[in-house]
């Protein structure tokens, strides 16, 4: 955002953040994960392929032909992976959006994804964690993208159900439909610093209430201040602060049973 030069190489090693000015850039999955669990080891949660198509939509291109581009172009399947691992000896499930496969759309295939991390969690009896990073539901699954709204927030529901934690860790941007579902409905809301959170764009909002709004407005320190986010934690602090809170919310629960 500062508009400095920076090597690719020291941008990767500061995990896709900028030495000068501190802005957060997307992360990968992968990437992400490698700093987040404990000496960057972690296992692939796969998930089952689904028909690509069924609504046979076309817009100015066939949806068919757009996924078969993006895959191409970016080497993986869809918009989100699923690792299990340890935070500070924690055990956790991670599922994370990748904004690089169109825009980090929430169809099937996403939704799919969350219901795996959330049963997975309660298979290890992990935590889990989301880390959400997208536009919205994907337009180009109609209504079936939309009934991932009620799906991730039965599977999320599952994890309370079982006693335990689910984090949500807010990434720029995260926008309408996940928004609108399984992303504000973590124990404990932490953000990037910077990042865009909100369900419409901001223009749609002025435009409706008629009012100019704040110039740091859905961002995630706006957020914080009026109390919808809990924490705003830069990237190289993540995994200390994750496997911090970890440790109170499962120690807690543990007194709590032993009570």
């Amino acid at each position: 955002s500062c508009g400095q030069m920076i090597f690719h190489r020291e941008f990767e090693q500061a995990n896709n953040c900028c030495s000068t000015c501190g802005h957060h850039a997307p992360l990968p999955p992968e990437a992400r994960f490698a700093m987040t669990f404990d000496k960057g080891v972690f296992e692939t949660v796969a998930l089952k392929p689904i028909e690509d198509d069924p609504l046979k939509f076309r817009d100015t291109r066939r949806y068919a032909e757009r996924l078969k581009d993006t895959r191409a172009k970016t080497g993986i399947n869809d918009a989100i992976a699923v690792a299990y691992g340890t935070i500070s000896g924690q055990k956790v499930v991670m599922a994370a959006f990748d904004f690089r496969f169109m825009g980090g759309s929430m169809g099937r295939m996403v939704g799919n994804g969350i219901i795996a991390a959330a049963e997975a969690a309660v298979e290890h009896g992990a935590a889990l964690i989301t880390v959400p990073s997208t536009g919205g539901a994907r337009m180009q699954e109609g209504v079936l993208s939309l009934m991932q709204l009620p799906r991730t927030i039965l599977a999320v529901e599952k994890v309370r159900n079982a006693g335990l934690p689910h984090i949500v860790l807010l990434a720029h941007p995260t926008t309408g439909g996940v928004t609108a579902s399984f992303a504000m409905l973590g124990d404990l809301q932490i953000a990037e610093p910077g990042a865009i959170i909100g369900f419409a764009g901001r223009r749609v909002i002025e435009e409706t209430v008629r009012e100019k709004l704040p110039e740091d407005f859905q961002t995630a320190e706006y957020l914080q201040d009026h109390g919808m986010v809990d924490s705003v934690v830069p990237r190289a602090e993540q995994p200390e602060f994750l496997g911090r809170v970890l440790g109170f919310l499962r120690g807690q629960r543990k007194a709590t049973r032993a009570a």
